[in-house]
């Protein structure tokens, strides 16, 4: 796929945490009328290779595809096995709490991102230069963030409309805290699977042919795990109404479209930049959740809300003074989440 200027990737990037946060509210009403989150990811993830093997046959009918290794293959399996993991805790997680809390603890990402990248020696960190202090201090906050919003729920700053189902309205704080768990699960495969898809581009750049034989993979796991987890025949029986609504969305706007987006964004500007929109889908999400679910908007939430995106717009400015002050010394003794360099800087052997 080719590459697009600064102010289209951005329109493109905002235009998927729309999508993304209206997966989310969909979700939640279609789960709260008895669709199996186990069901839902295995149909979104089958329907969703119709369309983009379809796609496939147009894009490369003139192009070449990279050559499909056997480490090539042990990778994709591999974010195919992340992906399944990522997509069944969000889910389970969002149906524990609200679409807003999911939305904030995906803000987590971003320091996962930076924590992973450190472990693997991929960003140098000294304690005597701003820039670092602000990553280290950014991640910390953000971390505190989550754990408000998830933990601590406050005043009740809007109230829920009476004509939704209890169940969407108010959860037990037990539930909350395990869908606060969860989604922070999610959150953290969320950046392993930005790394390792960054790590997969770098050898086989072809974002439309990954994204959809990872498609395949999770559709795989996905489909033995639901056959697993759903005794009920009926639970794979669906309805012609929201839940087919659902799936249908999950497939085309969010697996199809949406991967493909972020792989061409992580080819084209680096993982760390898609991490930076995820604030905005706490204000998506919130409004979606308020306005259309008659979810109660909670004192916690906005400041857990507030604290994770001060963290990490911390993170970024110190990476982005980290890579100015690069460029003036004319030095690179590391390696950071350039565009032009990927995450993993190392070449790892399947």
């Amino acid at each position: 796929m080719v590459g697009g200027g600064g102010s289209g990737v951005v329109m493109v990037l905002v235009l998927t945490e729309f999508l993304e946060q209206g997966l989310s509210t969909m979700s939640k009403v279609a789960m709260s009328r008895g669709m199996s989150n186990f069901v839902f990811v295995a149909y979104s993830n089958a329907l969703a290779i119709f369309f983009l093997f379809s796609a496939s046959l147009f894009f490369y009918r003139k192009r070449r595809l990279p050559a499909l290794t056997l480490s090539i293959a042990f990778r994709i399996f591999l974010m195919g096995l992340i992906a399944t993991c990522l997509q069944l805790l969000m889910y389970v997680g969002i149906g524990y709490s609200s679409p807003t809390l999911a939305s904030v603890m995906t803000d987590l990402a971003p320091a996962f991102t930076f924590i992973l990248a450190l472990i693997s020696r991929m960003e140098k960190i000294d304690l005597r230069v701003q820039s670092s202090m602000a990553k280290i201090v950014g991640t910390i906050v953000c971390i505190t963030g989550a754990l408000i919003v998830t933990l601590y729920r406050g005043l009740p700053l809007t109230n829920g409309s009476p004509s939704m189902p209890q169940g969407l309205l108010l959860q037990p704080h037990s539930s909350w805290i395990i869908g606060g768990f969860l989604l922070g699960c999610a959150a953290f495969l969320l950046s392993v699977l930005l790394i390792v898809q960054t790590w997969i581009l770098r050898d086989y750049p072809a974002e439309l042919m990954l994204t959809l034989l990872t498609c395949v993979v999770v559709t795989i796991q996905s489909t033995i795990v639901a056959l697993i987890m759903e005794k009920d025949v009926n639970a794979w029986m669906l309805k012609p109404d929201v839940e087919l609504m659902t799936i249908v969305y999950s497939a085309f706007f969010v697996v199809a479209i949406r991967s493909v987006t972020h792989a061409w964004v992580c080819k084209t500007k680096g993982p760390v930049y898609i991490s930076m929109f995820k604030p905005l889908g706490m204000i998506i999400a919130s409004a979606m959740g308020v306005s259309l679910l008659g979810d109660t908007l909670y004192l916690g939430s906005v400041i857990g809300g507030v604290i994770i995106a001060i963290g990490f717009y911390a993170v970024i400015w110190g990476k982005a003074e980290e890579e100015k002050a690069v460029q003036e010394s004319g030095s690179f003794s590391f390696k950071s989440s350039s565009p032009k360099v990927p995450l993993l800087n190392k070449p790892v052997e399947a």
